[in-house]
């Protein structure tokens, strides 16, 4: 097959992600990577498998040899944090999003960043977060809807 054939499964997959059918999108990515192997499909196969295969090493693996062949992309930066989302690895997650923010300004990645939930920081600042003081006025503070 040629390089638009390629192409356009690749197109296909990404908008079978992005309306959330990860499904077709695995088919699309496992083809496309048969065709012509290349960093964005390795992405996005990764988390296809992770979403519907539960397979997260593996995923994990093939999401950092695509970030290893184009490391300034933050779609494969996105991608590996997803899977580890879905592996409950949370602060490996937020790392790896972080990191792909230094390369490119990515919405998705913003989006997923919101959705996790960024810690305020701690009511008295020269305490320690985990200090009763601190999280007891944080809980009590909360209860008020003043913080």
């Amino acid at each position: 097959m040629s390089g638009t054939d390629t192409e356009s499964l690749i197109a296909k997959g990404i908008r079978a992600v992005n309306s959330g059918k990860t499904a077709l999108a695995l088919e699309c990515f496992e083809e496309a990577v048969k065709q012509r192997s290349t960093p964005a499909s390795w992405s996005y196969l990764a988390f296809c498998l992770a979403r519907e295969k539960r397979q997260f090493d593996h995923a994990i693996h093939l999401c950092q040899e695509a970030i290893r062949s184009d490391p300034h992309s933050s779609i494969h930066y996105l991608n590996l944090g997803r899977v580890y989302l879905m592996a409950g690895r949370r602060e490996e997650s937020i790392r790896i999003f972080r990191q792909g923010l230094l390369y490119e300004a990515n919405a998705h990645i913003e989006g997923e960043l919101r959705k996790i939930g960024m810690r305020k920081a701690p009511v008295i600042s020269f305490l320690k977060r985990d200090n009763p003081i601190n999280k007891y006025l944080g809980i009590f503070l909360k209860k008020l809807r003043v913080r």
